[in-house]
Parts: C-alpha cells; sequence; structure tokens
C-alpha cells in the first residue's frame, strides 16, 4: 500500500456502484500522478487528496453518477470550458458516468498542478455553497385562525422556521376542502397547547 493512500477509500470505491469504479480509480491514480505529494483522507464521508495542510480536491460517487472538484480559488480560471458542467452537480466538471465524460488524461494532469501550484501559493480555498433556508410560507387560512386565537399565535411565531413549515405543508397537503378546514382547526388547537406538529413521537 502506498503510503500516501487510505485504505478507507480503497473500500469507498468497492463500495460504489459499477459504472463508478473505474472512474474513481482512474483519478484517483491521475492524482497521485500528477502530485506523488498529495495524500488521501476522507472528509464528509468522501475521499479527498491534501496538499500543503488543505485539500486539493475531491471525488465522490452517488447512484447515478460521480464527481471531481477542485478546492481553490483561481480555478475556474484554469478549467475554463471544461468547468462549465459544474452546475449540473457538486465538483468542477459537473455529473460522470464514464471515462469519456472526463477531459484528457494530459489535460486533467495539467488541471491537478495547476491545483497544487494554487495551494503552494496559499490562495484561498473556494468557500463552500451556503444552503439556503427554506421560509414557511403561512398559508392563508391559517393566519386568519392564528389572528383568533392569541395563545396558539404565540407558539407558532416561538417556534423554529422548521416547526412552522411542518404545519403549514400538511395544511397545504390537504387534498379535499374539508380535510383542510381541519386540519387548520386541528393545527391551532394543538398551538394553543404548545404542541409541535409531530409532538407525538417527540421523546420516543
Amino acid at each position: 500500500m502506498n503510503p500516501a493512500q487510505d485504505p478507507r477509500v480503497d473500500a469507498y470505491i468497492e463500495k460504489a456502484a459499477p459504472f463508478a469504479q473505474p472512474i474513481l480509480r482512474h483519478l484517483r491514480a491521475l492524482v497521485h500522478d500528477a502530485c506523488p505529494a498529495a495524500t488521501e483522507t476522507l472528509k464528509w464521508g468522501m475521499p479527498h487528496f491534501e496538499h500543503a495542510g488543505g485539500i486539493l480536491c475531491g471525488l465522490a460517487a452517488f447512484k447515478a453518477h460521480c464527481t471531481f472538484g477542485f478546492w481553490h480559488q483561481g480555478m475556474e480560471q484554469v478549467l475554463g470550458a471544461d468547468g462549465t458542467k459544474a452546475d449540473s452537480a457538486m465538483g468542477s466538471f459537473g455529473r460522470l458516468t464514464r471515462l469519456e465524460d472526463l477531459p484528457a488524461e494530459s489535460t486533467l494532469r495539467r488541471y491537478v498542478r495547476a491545483a497544487v501550484k494554487l495551494a503552494d501559493s496559499g490562495a484561498p480555498a473556494r468557500p463552500r455553497p451556503v444552503a439556503k433556508k427554506k421560509t414557511a410560507t403561512v398559508p392563508a387560512d391559517l393566519a386568519s385562525a392564528l389572528r383568533r386565537n392569541a395563545a396558539a399565535a404565540r407558539t407558532f411565531s416561538d417556534f423554529s422556521p422548521s416547526h412552522r413549515r411542518e404545519y403549514a405543508e400538511w395544511i397545504e397537503e390537504a387534498k379535499r376542502p374539508e380535510t383542510r378546514q381541519k386540519r387548520v382547526a386541528t393545527t391551532v388547537a394543538w398551538l394553543a397547547e404548545g404542541k409541535s406538529r409531530n409532538w407525538r413521537y417527540e421523546g420516543c
């Protein structure tokens, strides 16, 4: 075993879907060839390569595709047109389902070496995307009912966004008007008692 390799990465590749394994092995070998000093690790459950004290690049396998991406700011300019697929999936090259989806080996080696230069220069890593928090839109009929029940309105206001969203989605999922009316009434009653939507299962 190469001391730069992590046996956990071997296990990760072995567990990947058959289509993904040759892609992952190819990328792994190519990174080590282009940057012999790179070491492997797992971060967020996915294989990553480190150099100069930080993440150089990383790869991942999903049910129907793989991804491979670089971490340093400035790689966007290096990748040029090859980086335009990044919007289709995490990583720098979008969804990878076969080896042919990757740039040529010589091009990939050039990209890895460019990433190494950025790492050696102390260039900062790309900021990780921050997921936007979903905000709950309060159904009009629930809002109207809450205006008539101060205790329920106070509980709803004090609840976390996720708790408010659970009630709002439950009401919006009703298929029939009578079902919706019943859910609004139940929501107000439970809120007046300080209960969350899934209060029955709390503490289980």
